[in-house]
């Protein structure tokens, strides 16, 4: 495997678990929430995520893979610093 997969593979990872935890933070804050929503939400980000890993690691090329890098580390500033 190359060299920049393997880093973005793990950038990627990194951000999309912090993606999933703040998905699940704002499914608990929702008024009427229960805790099988915030855990629905968390599989479910969790399963986009593992799946675009793979992707990543395996068979996208490495524009694609740089951008969905690049989009993760944005949203990732974008929903924690703007809150």
């Amino acid at each position: 495997m190359e060299t920049w997969r393997i880093i973005a593979t793990s950038l990627f990872g990194v951000g999309g678990l912090v993606m999933v935890l703040v998905a699940m933070a704002q499914v608990r804050d929702r008024k009427h929430s229960h805790h099988a929503d915030v855990v629905k939400a968390g599989l479910i980000g969790l399963v986009v995520v593992a799946v675009i890993t793979l992707s990543i690691a395996l068979w996208l090329p490495s524009v694609v893979a740089w951008a969905l890098v690049a989009a993760t580390a944005m949203a990732v500033f974008f929903l924690t610093m703007m809150d």
